[in-house]
């Protein structure tokens, strides 16, 4: 190739480079659009809401949440992994949408992991096992024997795939129990059927299930973390009746792949400044929530691992949808 020809290619890939980095350099110049793969109401939703009042600020733009719902947060997450890389996308994610998934959808329409680019894990929370407040059901104890003794018996979830879904058959799996799962659409509609007596019981987040404990219309007997939270003090693990049961639902902040590093990079300070201020952190607190702060890196390992186990546990139960 000749010194001339050279010397153009390279004046012609630099005349390239200049539009996309000067968009780069005036992003954010328009709203962004925060796409929650869950129905309003929900956990992701209320997160989003908390944030984006926020992020919006930050970035000197307006932050407009937009609920995309559908198969356990597949629909909303298949369409983020579908939009225009330019930082002005963004999704809630979960353990649902990018962990679980992949290993109950046999055609899942994005990869959890290579289809997005990963901004920030917003916070891991337990789920907590509830019945309404005149339920038999005052224990885990009491689900177990109920089940061994071949009563039916009803839980609800947010949608099959989600981490309620899982919890509820990872306590099937480790129990040998028969409990008929009912999918809803969003937490929302499940929660208000148990409380009506309609479900008899729900593993639901803190986030969600934790004003209903609170007013008396759920009793919560355990929540599936390792050890008791010290907002439910009272509140025995899951584990103490069936040792070596831990569900850990997750929620994160993703972009399309190939977001601009800069961009990547900006929206992950943003969300973590905010995630480390006082009122927010107060306020994940009381939802039962411990806000995430990792790096990118960091994060992409964890949902690897995520995605793992989750397969481990679908493939070993057997857990099919329907």
């Amino acid at each position: 190739m000749s010194a001339t020809r050279r010397t153009l290619l390279a004046a012609l890939a630099l005349a390239a480079a200049i539009p996309a980095a000067q968009a780069q350099d005036k992003w954010p110049s328009k709203p962004i659009t925060y796409i929650v793969a869950f129905p309003a109401g929900g956990t992701s939703d209320i997160l989003a809401r908390l944030i984006a009042q926020k992020l919006g600020p930050a970035l000197g733009t307006t932050v407009i949440v937009d609920n995309k719902a559908g198969a356990g947060g597949s629909v909303g997450s298949e369409q983020v992994s579908r939009a225009a890389p330019d930082g002005y996308t963004l999704l809630g994610g979960t353990i649902s949408s990018h962990a679980i998934n992949v290993s109950l959808y046999p055609k899942l329409g994005y990869d959890p992991v290579t289809s997005f680019a990963p901004i920030a894990l917003i916070g891991t929370n337990p789920v907590v096992l509830v019945t309404r407040q005149d339920s038999p059901y005052k224990t885990v104890a009491d689900v177990i024997n109920a089940g061994k003794a071949k009563k039916p018996m009803t839980s609800a979830s947010a949608g099959n795939g989600t981490s309620q879904h899982l919890a509820l058959e990872l306590l099937k799996f480790k129990t040998g129990i028969n409990i008929d799962h009912i999918p809803y659409k969003g937490s929302a509609p499940a929660i208000q059927d148990v409380m009506a007596g309609q479900v008899d019981m729900m593993f639901d987040t803190t986030v969600v299930a934790g004003p209903h404990i609170e007013s008396g219309k759920l009793r919560a007997l355990a929540v599936t973390s390792p050890k008791r939270l010290s907002n439910m003090p009272n509140v025995p693990t899951v584990a103490e009746t069936v040792p070596g049961y831990e569900v850990m639902s997750w929620q994160a902040i993703f972009a399309p792949a190939g977001t601009p590093k800069a961009i990547q990079q900006r929206l992950h300070d943003e969300v973590n400044k905010i995630l480390a201020q006082p009122d927010v952190k107060e306020r994940l607190a009381k939802l039962g929530m411990e806000p995430g702060q990792m790096t990118a890196e960091q994060f992409t390992t964890f949902q690897k691992a995520e995605v793992a186990k989750w397969a481990q546990l679908v493939k070993a139960a057997n857990i099919k949808i329907e």
